[in-house]
Protein backbone atom coordinates (compact mmCIF):
# COMPACT_ATOMS: atom_id res chain seq x y z
CA UNK A 1 0.00 0.00 0.00
CA UNK A 2 1.25 3.41 -0.57
CA UNK A 3 1.90 5.64 1.90
CA UNK A 4 2.06 9.84 2.01
CA UNK A 5 3.91 12.11 4.06
CA UNK A 6 1.24 14.77 4.98
CA UNK A 7 2.49 18.14 6.54
CA UNK A 8 0.59 20.75 8.39
CA UNK A 9 1.79 23.79 8.82
CA UNK A 10 0.44 27.04 10.59
CA UNK A 11 0.52 30.85 10.82
CA UNK A 12 2.54 31.58 13.95
CA UNK A 13 0.29 34.22 14.87
CA UNK A 14 -2.80 32.33 14.17
CA UNK A 15 -2.61 28.91 14.60
CA UNK A 16 -6.25 27.98 12.76
CA UNK A 17 -4.42 29.50 9.55
CA UNK A 18 -2.74 26.25 8.16
CA UNK A 19 -2.24 24.81 5.16
CA UNK A 20 -1.16 20.60 4.16
CA UNK A 21 1.10 19.44 1.88
CA UNK A 22 2.11 16.17 1.18
CA UNK A 23 4.92 14.05 0.09
CA UNK A 24 4.99 11.32 -1.91
CA UNK A 25 8.14 9.02 -1.46
CA UNK A 26 9.91 7.02 -4.02
CA UNK A 27 10.01 3.59 -5.09
CA UNK A 28 14.02 3.09 -3.61
CA UNK A 29 14.60 0.93 -0.54
CA UNK A 30 16.61 4.04 1.49
CA UNK A 31 13.00 5.90 0.76
CA UNK A 32 11.54 2.96 2.40
CA UNK A 33 13.98 2.95 5.46
CA UNK A 34 13.31 6.53 5.78
CA UNK A 35 9.52 6.16 5.80
CA UNK A 36 10.20 3.25 8.83
CA UNK A 37 12.22 5.39 10.91
CA UNK A 38 9.88 8.42 10.64
CA UNK A 39 7.00 6.57 11.70
CA UNK A 40 9.83 5.57 14.71
CA UNK A 41 10.06 9.13 15.35
CA UNK A 42 6.53 10.16 15.22
CA UNK A 43 5.14 7.64 17.44
CA UNK A 44 7.98 8.27 19.99
CA UNK A 45 6.26 12.11 19.92
CA UNK A 46 10.56 13.36 19.37
CA UNK A 47 10.80 17.12 19.83
CA UNK A 48 10.65 18.69 16.17
CA UNK A 49 13.34 21.09 16.16
CA UNK A 50 11.50 24.59 14.96
CA UNK A 51 14.04 27.02 15.27
CA UNK A 52 16.08 25.47 12.69
CA UNK A 53 13.81 24.61 10.12
CA UNK A 54 12.91 27.19 7.01
CA UNK A 55 15.85 28.33 6.15
CA UNK A 56 17.02 30.65 3.56
CA UNK A 57 13.11 32.81 3.46
CA UNK A 58 14.52 36.94 2.46
CA UNK A 59 11.28 37.78 4.41
CA UNK A 60 11.67 35.47 7.31
CA UNK A 61 10.89 36.75 10.88
CA UNK A 62 14.12 35.33 12.04
CA UNK A 63 15.92 38.27 11.22
CA UNK A 64 19.78 38.70 11.08
CA UNK A 65 19.72 41.31 13.82
CA UNK A 66 17.75 38.62 15.66
CA UNK A 67 19.68 35.54 15.42
CA UNK A 68 22.91 37.45 15.97
CA UNK A 69 21.40 38.07 19.56
CA UNK A 70 20.78 34.67 19.97
CA UNK A 71 24.32 33.56 19.11
CA UNK A 72 25.50 36.08 21.49
CA UNK A 73 23.10 34.70 24.59
CA UNK A 74 24.50 31.29 23.42
CA UNK A 75 27.96 32.31 23.58
CA UNK A 76 27.42 34.32 26.99
CA UNK A 77 26.42 30.77 28.37
CA UNK A 78 29.37 28.69 26.77
CA UNK A 79 31.76 31.64 28.35
CA UNK A 80 30.36 31.70 31.81
CA UNK A 81 30.82 28.12 32.41
CA UNK A 82 33.75 26.90 34.51
CA UNK A 83 35.42 24.14 32.20
CA UNK A 84 38.12 23.85 34.87
CA UNK A 85 36.25 22.08 37.28
CA UNK A 86 36.18 19.61 35.02
CA UNK A 87 40.17 19.04 34.59
CA UNK A 88 39.87 21.42 31.59
CA UNK A 89 41.13 24.29 30.13
CA UNK A 90 39.19 26.83 30.21
CA UNK A 91 37.35 27.96 26.83
CA UNK A 92 36.17 31.21 25.91
CA UNK A 93 34.79 32.62 22.85
CA UNK A 94 35.81 36.10 22.19
CA UNK A 95 34.16 37.14 19.09
CA UNK A 96 30.55 39.15 19.04
CA UNK A 97 28.49 39.05 16.68
CA UNK A 98 25.95 41.70 14.91
CA UNK A 99 24.72 42.09 11.23
CA UNK A 100 27.86 44.06 10.58
CA UNK A 101 30.55 41.44 11.57
CA UNK A 102 28.53 38.28 9.75
CA UNK A 103 28.25 40.05 6.30
CA UNK A 104 29.52 43.11 4.07
CA UNK A 105 26.88 46.10 4.44
CA UNK A 106 25.05 47.02 1.05
CA UNK A 107 26.90 50.46 1.43
CA UNK A 108 29.75 48.57 -0.47
CA UNK A 109 28.92 47.56 -4.11
CA UNK A 110 25.65 45.15 -5.32
CA UNK A 111 25.97 43.89 -8.84
CA UNK A 112 23.57 42.24 -10.29
CA UNK A 113 24.16 39.05 -12.44
CA UNK A 114 22.92 35.60 -12.22
CA UNK A 115 24.85 32.45 -10.98
CA UNK A 116 28.20 31.64 -12.82
CA UNK A 117 28.74 34.92 -13.80
CA UNK A 118 32.40 36.02 -13.34
CA UNK A 119 33.29 39.50 -12.46
CA UNK A 120 36.47 41.44 -12.25
CA UNK A 121 37.32 41.12 -9.15
CA UNK A 122 34.85 40.04 -6.46
CA UNK A 123 35.77 43.24 -4.02
CA UNK A 124 33.30 44.89 -6.84
CA UNK A 125 30.20 43.38 -5.22
CA UNK A 126 30.97 42.58 -1.48
CA UNK A 127 27.87 44.37 -0.50
CA UNK A 128 25.71 41.96 1.37
CA UNK A 129 27.64 39.46 0.93
CA UNK A 130 28.19 36.62 4.27
CA UNK A 131 31.68 36.87 5.82
CA UNK A 132 33.26 33.59 5.90
CA UNK A 133 36.23 33.96 8.33
CA UNK A 134 34.20 34.74 10.92
CA UNK A 135 31.58 31.90 10.32
CA UNK A 136 34.38 29.51 9.98
CA UNK A 137 35.45 30.62 13.29
CA UNK A 138 32.32 30.22 14.59
CA UNK A 139 31.93 27.11 13.51
CA UNK A 140 35.06 25.65 14.65
CA UNK A 141 34.08 26.76 18.33
CA UNK A 142 31.13 24.42 17.73
CA UNK A 143 33.38 21.23 16.24
CA UNK A 144 35.87 21.59 19.24
CA UNK A 145 33.17 22.12 21.79
CA UNK A 146 30.96 19.30 20.19
CA UNK A 147 33.34 16.70 18.66
CA UNK A 148 31.67 14.00 16.97
CA UNK A 149 29.85 11.13 17.26
CA UNK A 150 32.57 8.79 17.38
CA UNK A 151 35.09 11.09 19.25
CA UNK A 152 32.78 13.36 21.56
CA UNK A 153 34.10 16.35 22.47
CA UNK A 154 35.36 16.41 26.40
CA UNK A 155 33.91 19.80 26.78
CA UNK A 156 30.44 19.01 25.81
CA UNK A 157 30.59 15.78 27.86
CA UNK A 158 31.48 18.04 31.32
CA UNK A 159 29.07 20.73 30.16
CA UNK A 160 24.91 21.04 32.00
CA UNK A 161 22.19 20.45 29.64
CA UNK A 162 21.89 24.50 29.76
CA UNK A 163 25.45 24.73 28.11
CA UNK A 164 24.92 21.52 25.71
CA UNK A 165 22.07 23.13 24.11
CA UNK A 166 24.04 26.85 23.69
CA UNK A 167 26.77 25.04 22.21
CA UNK A 168 24.14 23.03 19.32
CA UNK A 169 23.17 26.64 18.98
CA UNK A 170 26.19 27.99 17.58
CA UNK A 171 25.80 25.17 14.51
CA UNK A 172 21.75 25.67 13.74
CA UNK A 173 22.30 30.14 13.95
CA UNK A 174 25.67 29.95 12.11
CA UNK A 175 24.19 27.76 9.08
CA UNK A 176 21.29 30.11 9.40
CA UNK A 177 22.59 33.36 9.05
CA UNK A 178 24.34 31.79 6.06
CA UNK A 179 21.46 31.03 4.31
CA UNK A 180 19.88 34.13 5.49
CA UNK A 181 22.32 36.16 4.28
CA UNK A 182 22.80 34.24 0.83
CA UNK A 183 19.14 34.64 -0.02
CA UNK A 184 18.95 38.41 1.43
CA UNK A 185 21.32 39.02 -1.12
CA UNK A 186 19.69 36.82 -4.25
CA UNK A 187 16.54 38.45 -3.38
CA UNK A 188 18.22 41.97 -4.77
CA UNK A 189 21.07 40.16 -7.05
CA UNK A 190 19.02 37.67 -8.85
CA UNK A 191 15.63 37.09 -7.51
CA UNK A 192 14.36 34.10 -9.26
CA UNK A 193 17.81 32.10 -7.65
CA UNK A 194 16.81 32.67 -3.56
CA UNK A 195 17.07 29.53 -2.23
CA UNK A 196 14.71 28.74 0.59
CA UNK A 197 14.41 25.15 2.11
CA UNK A 198 13.26 23.09 4.65
CA UNK A 199 15.67 21.46 7.67
CA UNK A 200 13.29 18.67 9.49
CA UNK A 201 15.24 17.55 12.58
CA UNK A 202 14.19 16.03 15.98
CA UNK A 203 15.88 15.74 19.16
CA UNK A 204 17.57 12.57 20.17
CA UNK A 205 16.22 10.58 16.57
CA UNK A 206 17.97 7.57 16.40
CA UNK A 207 20.17 6.60 13.57
CA UNK A 208 20.77 3.82 11.25
CA UNK A 209 23.97 2.57 9.24
CA UNK A 210 24.00 3.74 5.23
CA UNK A 211 23.82 0.60 3.24
CA UNK A 212 26.00 -0.14 -0.35
CA UNK A 213 21.79 0.16 -1.71
CA UNK A 214 21.24 3.22 -0.15
CA UNK A 215 24.44 4.96 -1.34
CA UNK A 216 23.84 3.76 -4.62
CA UNK A 217 21.52 7.66 -4.55
CA UNK A 218 24.71 9.48 -4.38
CA UNK A 219 25.78 8.07 -8.01
CA UNK A 220 22.17 8.51 -9.61
CA UNK A 221 21.59 12.13 -8.26
CA UNK A 222 24.61 13.88 -7.52
CA UNK A 223 24.70 17.33 -6.09
CA UNK A 224 21.49 18.32 -8.48
CA UNK A 225 18.59 19.49 -6.98
CA UNK A 226 14.88 20.14 -7.54
CA UNK A 227 11.95 22.19 -6.70
CA UNK A 228 9.79 20.26 -4.42
CA UNK A 229 12.58 17.87 -3.69
CA UNK A 230 13.06 15.55 -0.63
CA UNK A 231 15.92 14.31 0.89
CA UNK A 232 17.76 12.47 3.64
CA UNK A 233 18.82 14.84 5.94
CA UNK A 234 23.12 14.88 6.61
CA UNK A 235 23.04 13.52 10.44
CA UNK A 236 26.76 14.07 11.06
CA UNK A 237 29.30 16.85 12.41
CA UNK A 238 31.73 17.97 10.24
CA UNK A 239 32.93 19.55 6.60
CA UNK A 240 32.08 17.05 3.20
CA UNK A 241 34.71 16.99 0.61
CA UNK A 242 32.42 19.79 -1.47
CA UNK A 243 32.67 22.31 1.19
CA UNK A 244 35.96 21.97 1.70
CA UNK A 245 36.53 22.51 -2.03
CA UNK A 246 33.90 25.41 -2.62
CA UNK A 247 34.47 26.68 0.38
CA UNK A 248 38.16 26.74 1.03
CA UNK A 249 39.54 27.59 -2.47
CA UNK A 250 40.01 23.53 -3.70
CA UNK A 251 43.20 23.14 -1.07
CA UNK A 252 45.25 20.05 -1.39
CA UNK A 253 44.41 17.51 0.94
CA UNK A 254 46.65 17.24 3.51
CA UNK A 255 46.40 15.11 6.51
CA UNK A 256 45.26 18.37 8.60
CA UNK A 257 42.25 18.92 6.36
CA UNK A 258 41.26 15.63 6.03
CA UNK A 259 40.52 15.70 9.88
CA UNK A 260 37.86 17.70 9.17
CA UNK A 261 35.92 15.81 6.75
CA UNK A 262 33.41 13.65 6.81
CA UNK A 263 31.54 11.08 4.50
CA UNK A 264 27.67 10.35 5.67
CA UNK A 265 27.46 7.03 7.25
CA UNK A 266 24.10 7.08 8.74
CA UNK A 267 20.57 7.98 7.78
CA UNK A 268 17.37 8.43 9.58
CA UNK A 269 14.30 9.83 9.36
CA UNK A 270 14.53 13.27 9.39
CA UNK A 271 14.82 15.27 6.24
CA UNK A 272 15.33 17.92 3.92
CA UNK A 273 12.82 19.98 1.52
CA UNK A 274 14.53 22.27 -1.49
CA UNK A 275 11.78 24.87 -1.79
CA UNK A 276 13.93 26.62 -4.52
CA UNK A 277 14.52 26.82 -8.42
CA UNK A 278 16.08 23.37 -9.80
CA UNK A 279 20.01 23.07 -10.25
CA UNK A 280 20.64 20.25 -12.07
CA UNK A 281 23.31 19.35 -15.03
CA UNK A 282 22.53 19.41 -18.27
CA UNK A 283 20.05 22.25 -17.96
CA UNK A 284 19.78 25.56 -17.96
CA UNK A 285 22.40 25.99 -15.08
CA UNK A 286 25.83 25.40 -17.28
CA UNK A 287 27.77 27.08 -13.79
CA UNK A 288 26.37 23.89 -12.29
CA UNK A 289 28.33 21.56 -14.81
CA UNK A 290 31.25 23.35 -14.75
CA UNK A 291 31.31 23.66 -11.40
CA UNK A 292 30.95 19.49 -10.90
CA UNK A 293 33.35 19.32 -13.27
CA UNK A 294 36.10 21.11 -11.56
CA UNK A 295 35.08 19.73 -8.14
CA UNK A 296 35.48 16.09 -10.20
CA UNK A 297 38.93 17.15 -11.66
CA UNK A 298 39.96 18.57 -8.13
CA UNK A 299 39.13 15.05 -6.10
CA UNK A 300 41.15 13.51 -9.16
CA UNK A 301 44.05 15.23 -8.32
CA UNK A 302 43.66 14.76 -5.17
CA UNK A 303 43.44 10.58 -5.80
CA UNK A 304 40.13 10.39 -5.52
CA UNK A 305 37.61 8.82 -6.99
CA UNK A 306 34.04 11.08 -7.99
CA UNK A 307 32.49 7.54 -8.60
CA UNK A 308 33.27 6.29 -5.04
CA UNK A 309 29.53 6.23 -3.42
CA UNK A 310 31.53 5.57 0.14
CA UNK A 311 32.75 9.30 -0.08
CA UNK A 312 29.24 10.39 -0.16
CA UNK A 313 29.02 13.14 -2.73
CA UNK A 314 25.86 14.81 -2.97
CA UNK A 315 22.37 14.06 -1.76
CA UNK A 316 20.11 11.57 -1.50
CA UNK A 317 16.84 11.64 -3.16
CA UNK A 318 14.15 10.23 -0.99
CA UNK A 319 10.62 11.55 -2.02
CA UNK A 320 8.74 14.45 -3.63
CA UNK A 321 6.35 16.87 -2.68
CA UNK A 322 3.11 16.47 -4.74
CA UNK A 323 2.64 20.03 -5.58
CA UNK A 324 -0.71 19.76 -7.50
CA UNK A 325 -2.37 18.32 -4.98
CA UNK A 326 -0.71 20.33 -1.95
CA UNK A 327 -0.85 23.60 -3.86
CA UNK A 328 -3.10 23.77 -7.10
CA UNK A 329 -0.39 24.73 -8.78
CA UNK A 330 3.45 24.00 -9.71
CA UNK A 331 4.41 27.47 -9.75
CA UNK A 332 7.36 28.12 -7.61
CA UNK A 333 6.53 32.10 -6.53
CA UNK A 334 2.66 31.46 -6.19
CA UNK A 335 3.86 28.31 -3.55
CA UNK A 336 6.43 30.86 -1.75
CA UNK A 337 3.26 33.29 -1.70
CA UNK A 338 0.92 30.54 0.32
CA UNK A 339 3.85 29.29 2.41
CA UNK A 340 5.78 32.37 3.49
CA UNK A 341 2.89 33.28 6.30
CA UNK A 342 2.91 29.86 7.71
CA UNK A 343 6.63 28.76 8.32
CA UNK A 344 5.64 26.67 11.23
CA UNK A 345 5.17 23.09 11.12
CA UNK A 346 1.88 22.12 13.22
CA UNK A 347 1.96 18.63 12.42
CA UNK A 348 3.68 15.14 10.65
CA UNK A 349 1.83 12.27 10.22
CA UNK A 350 2.23 9.12 7.27
CA UNK A 351 -1.09 8.26 6.05
CA UNK A 352 -1.90 5.59 3.72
Amino acid sequence: MKQLVKVTLQNPLDNTDTLDYYIKPNDTQLARDWIVALKEILSSKLSLQKQFCFLGWPDSNRTIEYLCDELNKAIETINQFDFTQHNLSDYVIEEWFSPDTVRFPATYPIETRTPGDTIRDDREALGLKCKHGIMNQLHNHFEVLEGTIENPSPYGQAATSEVRAAIGELNHLCHELESLILSQRKAVVAPDWVRPSQITTFDNRKRYKLTDEHRQGFLDNGYDRQFGGVYMHWTQIGKTLFEVFNDEGAPELTDAVCEAITHLEYYSGEFDIEWARDVTRNSDCPWHDKLQLEFENWLLNNNLDPRDPKLSLGYLPIAQVDLERSFGTSDMKEIWKLMSNKLDIKKIEVID
